[in-house]
């Protein structure tokens, strides 16, 4: 994925989409941070390699999600600020975000991994919903947001 992220950039340069450019640059920087965290930045300087070829492919999935969330959330700010122009730039990021992230759940999809989930966990009252959200998040595999995650979760418990 580290590889298509880069040939997306140049290709984004060749067509002169700043945008475009901008959002994978700044991806391609939260990879190489998480790279950082988790091989050790002294361990780094010896190395030639980028930070960011240490992460797995679904660390890489993560590191984008929590990009698109941050996105996410400024977008809120700002419509409720009143701002816009920097939410529909915030929008545009997003957008390109979501082409390297999974195919997020269907709610039908949704409710079915959860009814899996229970039962897995023998899960009974809404007191078990610890067991039932850890299996569910390492089943969903990061295609399914944590809050409707939980919300599905608390209502089938209920």
């Amino acid at each position: 994925m580290l590889n298509k992220i880069q040939e997306d950039i140049k290709a984004a340069m060749r067509n002169k989409e700043k945008v475009r450019v901008q959002t994978l640059r700044s991806i391609i920087n939260d990879l190489k941070n998480a790279g950082i965290e988790k091989k050790g930045a002294e361990k780094l300087v010896q190395e030639v390699s980028s930070p960011a070829e240490y992460l797995s492919e679904q660390e890489i999935v993560k590191v984008i999600h929590s990009a698109a969330k941050r996105r996410r959330e400024s977008i809120e700010q700002y419509q409720s600020g009143g701002r816009m122009d920097l939410a529909s730039q915030e929008e545009a990021e997003l957008s390109i975000l979501s082409e390297f992230l999974p195919q997020p759940l269907t709610p039908e999809e949704l409710k079915v991994l959860v009814e899996e989930c229970v039962l897995e966990a023998k899960a009974e009252q809404i007191s078990d919903m610890g067991k039932v959200m850890k299996i569910a998040q390492a089943k969903a595999d990061g295609r399914v947001d944590g809050k409707a995650l939980s919300v599905e979760v608390r209502e089938q418990l209920s």
